[in-house]
């Protein structure tokens, strides 16, 4: 690899000569940087041969007009001879990622992707989610594409064999068995509920699951069943028939037919401006999920230019060792040869990448193809503020991927009467009403609004914990510090480990604009008031004030319709419903005299006299 003098203009206002410098430039393969006059990079190329490459920027006719753009701003450009392909690739990849041109399709750096942890070395393993270096002592089940899939398969995993996912601290500090053994979701370790071979069990059923032997495993659990059920022991049958029903339903759901081994199948699909790349990873021949990618494109490409670019980026560094052994791609890439050596290098072994598919390969790739197209449609769709705002979000908060779902708390009251707590929720899409929820508040200090979120949190993370919805990947709450501790609480006490919690708690002035969002660990964050993601978070703190304002007002005009006749000695439930029911609701009982009340059946005249007395007092 060797570098040459590149060519530059005098003076940064000076056109740049690229009839001088194209007499200079070799046929051999290698890298470009193209600069603008302060010397910042505007895009990175990389060529077979780099003459022919080169001169094609500057033939004055045919350009598309982002490329002229791109040509019109350069000064200076940079050669860098390589040897072979393979390694212009490779240093493309590298200039790219550290300079980030403008002009260059830009994936956003994933850092690592998640695995499932399991913590081999305890009396009592533990599963979690897990990202980063793999330094604990365990082991590592993965890749999985996303947070998302790796949260499905933890809340599968707790409801069929109940290994605990709680934190080291808080299962050494437990004295009584917390609230995932109350719903089925865990063993109760901590305590003795379960002796150290049984628990053993369960993780090896764990691991078999993980490994993908679930053929082998269902057989077990099969025999076993037979056993138990010969012995009369049919709860215990019927637990073994339970974990063998829910394995089915995972199997028949994960499978590919007719494949064994690992590979990737990637799938791109473009509009004007715009491209989606759909990865559906495979492990085993287990589908271990999916994810969306939507790369930032500047110059108008092609599907293999784009499919080329997101692959160097994203297998080709810090995930280079998790690269499977086979690729799958919707469209002929025009360097494939060479990508393939150099993924292969990164890896340490073979890698292969295919394009012409038969049989049931070539229906999951059209199936990745499918999915891309539908989502291309839902990007460019009038929801697409929306997700630039998630976008926005996601860069905001740092986080490694897009979030998917949001929850936001608020509590409403009238001096401590009538306390109603909300949930709202939104995706990429907006609001999504139809799981929205209310929970009216009772047994608690009228005023509290700490313990009022503490009992809707509780009410509302058990279900999920039960399976009865979907985790979102952020919570906000509507408050400070205390209401943050108030929601990490619960989710300690459910062991809720992957929801980011955000206070959203009104600045100095309490305008609009001037929100500070407050994490778990104290940490303040103000963002511009025309941040995009400052938008969403308010767009979803006031639709939370809303829906918990219409929940308390509805309560405690119910509450105070009904507190007449619930107050007034001698009238029960069946009188008062005798009483709504004769005279159409209370307005028609407070225009009612003592002897049209008298008519009711029930009702006697000194009952009469002691309702007519409560609607008109004095």
């Amino acid at each position: 690899m060797s570098e040459t003098a590149s060519g530059m203009a005098s003076e940064t206002s000076a056109p740049f000569d690229h009839r001088s410098f194209l007499k200079t430039v070799t046929g051999q393969p290698g890298v470009y940087q193209m600069m603008d006059g302060t010397g910042a990079v505007l895009y990175v190329g990389k060529a077979k041969n780099l003459r022919k490459r080169l001169t094609s920027y500057f033939r004055g006719r045919g350009l598309e007009p982002k490329t002229a753009a791109l040509v019109a701003r350069i000064q200076q450009i940079h050669v860098t001879v390589t040897n072979t392909e393979a390694e212009a690739l490779l240093l493309e990849h590298n200039l790219i990622k550290h300079a980030r041109p403008p002009y260059n399709i830009l994936l956003r750096d994933d850092k690592s992707y998640p695995y499932i942890y399991l913590s081999t070395d305890q009396q009592y393993p533990r599963l979690t989610l897990h990202r980063g270096a793999k330094s604990g002592k365990g082991r590592y089940f993965g890749p999985y594409p996303s947070a998302g899939a790796v949260r499905e398969s933890l809340a599968f995993l707790q409801k069929v064999f109940k290994v605990r996912q709680c934190e080291d601290s808080f299962f050494r500090n437990r004295s009584r068995p917390c609230l995932q053994h109350q719903i089925d979701r865990c063993t109760a370790p901590c305590v003795g509920a379960i002796t150290p071979e049984a628990y053993a069990e369960d993780v090896r059923h764990t691991e078999m699951f993980l490994l993908g032997q679930n053929a082998d495993l269902v057989s077990e659990l099969a025999d076993r069943m037979e056993q138990a059920a010969a012995s009369l022991e049919f709860e215990t049958a019927a637990h073994y028939r339970d974990q063998i029903q829910y394995l089915q339903q995972v199997q028949a759901r994960q499978y590919i037919e007719g494949e064994s081994g690992d590979l990737d199948i990637v799938a791109c699909r473009m509009q004007p401006g715009i491209a989606c790349i759909q990865l559906l990873c495979v492990r085993d021949g287990r589908i271990l999920g999916s994810r969306t990618y939507f790369p930032k494109l500047a110059l108008e490409e092609s599907e293999s230019d784009v499919l080329e670019a997101f692959m160097v980026q994203h297998y080709i560094g810090n995930l280079a060792q998790e690269l499977p052994g086979e690729l799958l791609v919707n469209v002929e890439l025009e360097n494939c040869e060479a990508l393939e050596q150099a993924m292969q290098s990164a890896r340490g072994r073979k890698v292969t990448i295919s394009h012409r598919l038969r049989g049931n390969r070539a229906r999951w790739l059209a199936l990745a193809v499918s999915t891309a197209e539908q989502n291309l449609i839902s990007r460019l769709s009038s929801k697409q503020t929306q997700l630039q705002r998630f976008e926005a979000l996601q860069t905001a908060l740092d986080l490694p991927e897009v979030p998917q779902r949001l929850e936001c708390f608020d509590i409403s009251h009238s001096s401590g009467e009538a306390t109603v707590a909300s949930c709202v929720v939104f995706n990429t899409d907006g609001p999504l009403k139809s799981d929205y929820r209310k929970f009216n508040i009772d047994g608690i200090t009228p005023g509290d609004d700490y313990a009022a979120m503490h009992q809707a949190l509780s009410r509302r993370y058990a279900r999920l914990k039960r399976g009865e919805g979907k985790m979102p990947d952020i919570l906000f709450i509507d408050g400070g510090k205390g209401q943050v501790a108030q929601a990490m609480a619960v989710l300690e006490e459910l062991q809720i480990s992957e929801v980011l919690v955000i206070g959203v708690a009104k600045g100095v002035d309490r305008k609009a604009g001037l929100e500070v969002l407050i994490r778990a660990d104290s940490e303040q964050l103000v963002l511009p008031a025309d941040s995009a993601a400052l938008h969403l978070i308010q767009h979803i703190r006031d639709e939370a004030h809303r829906f918990a304002i219409t929940g308390h007002k509805a309560r405690r005009d119910k509450k105070r319709r009904e507190s007449v006749l619930q107050e007034i000695p001698g009238v029960g439930p069946v009188k008062r419903r005798e009483l709504l029911r004769h005279f159409g609701g209370l307005q028609g009982i407070s225009r009612a005299s003592v002897e049209d009340l008298c008519r009711v059946p029930g009702i006697s005249r000194k009952l009469a006299e002691d309702i007519r007395a409560a609607f008109q007092p004095g």
